[in-house]
């Protein structure tokens, strides 16, 4: 099997230059710069101030791409929040696509103060993704992935909860409040599966000076499945209040914001071990950040008993 190509600063400007006319430089084109570390899927560059090219690098990151397309055309009528456009897409070698994308202004989220208004933007996303029809999102091929036990990862929990509290990372008196049958009683509804974006990391949003929302990437990773994976990965990019707030006002009741709430917590515990034992390339000040985030105190967790009809 031929090793696929590596996509270059020259293949980015070359799309560039077939595709804009903002000039730059020396007739070069646009300038062009690698966001972030770089691996994985899809290699992805600045284009200029106003555009970001997405490169997949292997057959698999191309057929989610062009389903993201897809399923980009279908949110839009349900969730306000702004999604990039696409302005160009094709192949960049043979059987690898990419496309060319506006860039939607503000920063990531990571870390940054959501505001009360930017709290009604992430509700109006969470709900917006409820709206959309499930059945319309599997016709494009979005895959149905069942719900996590989280009897399961309550289990790796503990077991890394141990392993942290050797390393004076962590007090398991902390994760001992959520028992084998709380985990039990936070098991999904029948029904309860929605269009998840799966992939809310905060360099997923795009926040604004003011603290709104304005924007949300990365949609390759889509799944119709259970909402509290979107409402766990808001807690750890932007903390638990922030996060079981915006689904409440989106109308979840307890039952799957706290389902989210231990699955953030749950999973940063796991993350943060799997770190301080190499197994986790993440740096380990941002394992450590997130799982502060994940554990910021909410008063619904304090809750004895969730209501058998407790919905969406």
């Amino acid at each position: 099997m031929n090793q696929a190509p590596t996509p270059t600063a020259e293949t980015v400007r070359r799309l560039a230059r077939s595709h804009l006319h903002d000039g730059g430089g020396e007739g070069d084109g646009p300038a062009v710069s690698p966001v972030g570390g770089g691996g994985g899927p899809l290699s992805t560059w600045w284009v200029g101030t106003s555009h970001v090219l997405r490169l997949a690098t292997d057959r698999d990151a191309t057929g989610r791409q062009r389903r993201e397309l897809r399923l980009r055309a279908l949110v839009r009528s349900h969730v306000r929040i702004a999604a990039p456009t696409s302005v160009a897409r094709g192949e960049w070698a043979e059987g690898l696509g990419y496309t060319l994308d506006t860039r939607l202004p503000g920063a990531a989220g990571e870390g940054r103060s959501v505001s009360a208004v930017g709290e009604t933007d992430l509700a109006a996303l969470l709900a917006g993704l409820r709206e959309v029809p499930v059945r319309q999102a599997e016709a494009l091929g979005v895959p149905r992935v069942p719900p996590r036990s989280l009897e399961t990862l309550r289990t790796d929990a503990a077991r890394a909860a141990g392993r942290l509290a050797e390393a004076d990372e962590f007090d398991p008196v902390r994760l001992a409040q959520f028992t084998a049958p709380a985990a039990r009683q936070l098991a999904t509804q029948p029904g309860a599966s929605v269009l998840v974006h799966h992939s809310l990391r905060g360099d997923h949003l795009v926040v604004s000076g003011d603290g709104r929302v304005r924007g949300v990437l990365g949609w390759t990773d889509a799944i119709v499945g259970d909402p509290a994976e979107d409402i766990a990965q808001l807690a750890v990019a932007l903390g638990a209040p922030a996060a079981v707030r915006a689904a409440t006002l989106a109308g979840y009741g307890a039952r799957p914001c706290l389902r989210g709430l231990w699955l953030a917590r749950c999973d940063t515990l796991v993350r943060l071990a799997d770190g301080l034992e190499g197994r986790d390339r993440t740096p380990l000040p941002v394992l450590r950040e997130r799982s502060r985030r994940a554990w910021e105190a909410i008063l619904l967790e304090r809750l004895a008993e969730l209501p058998d009809d407790d919905t969406p």
